[in-house]
């Protein structure tokens, strides 16, 4: 722990001062209760809808506070940013608003949808480039820039001008829920700026309020640093949660973070899946896998949020289109109602209509078919996906397959050979 952790945080003055500069440029998002929740999970959910935002995220909330604290000298050569999409956005619009030239760098992996989204908000100010597969390679290139062209790297998230905007979302908060006590806030994590932000304000002024930060699975940088006890950066991650998958979170927010955070959770990259086709299904709220990570974890804390008021920060709902069948089918895997197998056919006619007639059940559907008939094999490998409508049905569905002697390979428990097939 650190000796006086208030050094770190942003202080109330300073909050303050961060919102009354963004009083006219952002939207003062609603703080709204979800009955479905609050009905699932048998206490108070509200959700704070950064996705209504202007940019649909919350990050042009840092992104303009710390554009409009640099000088007109700092600000001579133009500014740079590396983001893999919403803090990008909210660099562009702050260049638009502000008449700034602006440099953004981008992963080549970034949703299209983000991109142009990009181009609209900046307009003649910005200039995109498109460069490597993750965020920490941009930073990079980025800063480079930056060094070789003196111009001024606006960090997404390890800037303390950066938090203090991200900390007005909690003032909104407890603004918002001004007769209600907040028991629990949930906050997304990627390189920790909003938890840095809005745990700091809590800490402050609703210190009782516990505090959960949110990772995804497969980019647990936060958590896996608060364990070592400093900032590591990480080998590889799973990149999918794009706006918030980071191999390394910034020193500030590290600082922060591991003093302010009642827990820390990771999500499976599935279940947040799941939780956006929930979102858009029964509630028609589109959130992009970033922003459904809170909600995401609900599911953990059942037990524990139970009859309590809790706030959970949908963050972004700047989702692709053209992701929808990767989110189902990876909502599918997690739920365990899609599953692959090898199966090996033999060679003539009608093995495949005795295999749907004697396997299947009533309700079960061939989702994925892929075979190419062997010449002179008494068998032929197929790969096959089936979609059950209750997971309960998967023993079943093995028994039949048992029963009747095929032979098959289960692929969801072998993730190199199903990386490489399906």
């Amino acid at each position: 722990m650190l000796s006086n952790i208030k050094e770190y945080f942003p202080s109330y003055k300073e909050i303050i001062k961060a919102k009354n500069l963004l009083n006219d440029i952002i939207y003062e998002t609603p703080l709204q209760k979800n009955l479905l929740l609050s009905d699932k999970y048998k206490a108070n959910i509200f959700l704070k809808r950064e996705d209504l935002q202007i940019i649909r995220s919350y990050k042009i909330r840092g992104a303009y506070n710390k554009i409009i604290s640099l000088s007109n000298t700092e600000l001579k050569n133009g500014i740079v940013c590396a983001s893999a999409g919403n803090h990008a956005q909210g660099v562009a619009y702050s260049c638009s608003i502000l008449k700034i030239l602006g440099k953004i760098y981008m992963p080549s992996t970034t949703p299209k949808q983000k991109v142009e989204r990009v181009k609209m908000f900046g307009k003649q100010y910005i200039e995109i480039v498109l460069s490597g597969d993750t965020f920490d390679e941009v930073s990079f290139e980025a800063i480079k820039d930056c060094k070789k062209n003196e111009k001024v790297f606006i960090h997404p998230f390890d800037d303390t001008k950066i938090i203090e905007g991200q900390a007005t979302v909690g003032l909104e908060i407890l603004q918002q829920s001004i007769s209600t006590d907040i028991d629990y806030v949930f906050i997304p994590i990627g390189g920790g700026g909003l938890a840095s932000g809005v745990g700091s304000h809590f800490r402050q002024v609703s210190p009782k309020t516990k505090i959960i930060g949110v990772e995804p699975k497969g980019a647990p940088s936060m958590s896996f640093s608060i364990k070592k006890g400093k900032v590591i950066e990480l080998d590889s991650i799973d990149r999918f949660i794009d706006g918030a998958s980071v191999k390394k979170v910034g020193e500030l927010n590290f600082n922060i973070c591991r003093n302010i955070l009642h827990d820390i959770k990771t999500v499976p990259e599935g279940k947040v899946c799941t939780t956006i086709l929930d979102l858009y299904n029964l509630e028609a709220i589109v959130a992009e896998p970033a922003g459904a990570l809170s909600i995401a974890a609900l599911d953990f804390y059942s037990k524990e949020i139970k009859g309590k008021n809790i706030v959970c920060i949908l963050s972004g709902g700047n989702n692709d289109i053209t992701r929808t069948e990767e989110i189902r089918e990876r909502s599918l895997l997690y739920e365990e109602k899609k599953h692959y197998f090898i199966v090996k056919f033999p060679q003539r006619a009608g093995a495949l209509r005795e295999f749907v007639n004697n396997i299947l059940g009533p309700k079960d559907d061939i989702a994925y078919f892929e075979y190419s008939k062997k010449n002179s094999k008494e068998e032929g490998p197929a790969v096959i996906g089936i979609e059950l409508s209750d997971k309960n049905d998967f023993s079943e569905l093995l028994g039949r397959m048992k029963e009747y002697r095929v032979h098959f390979q289960y692929l969801n428990k072998n993730p190199d050979l199903f990386r490489i097939l399906i």
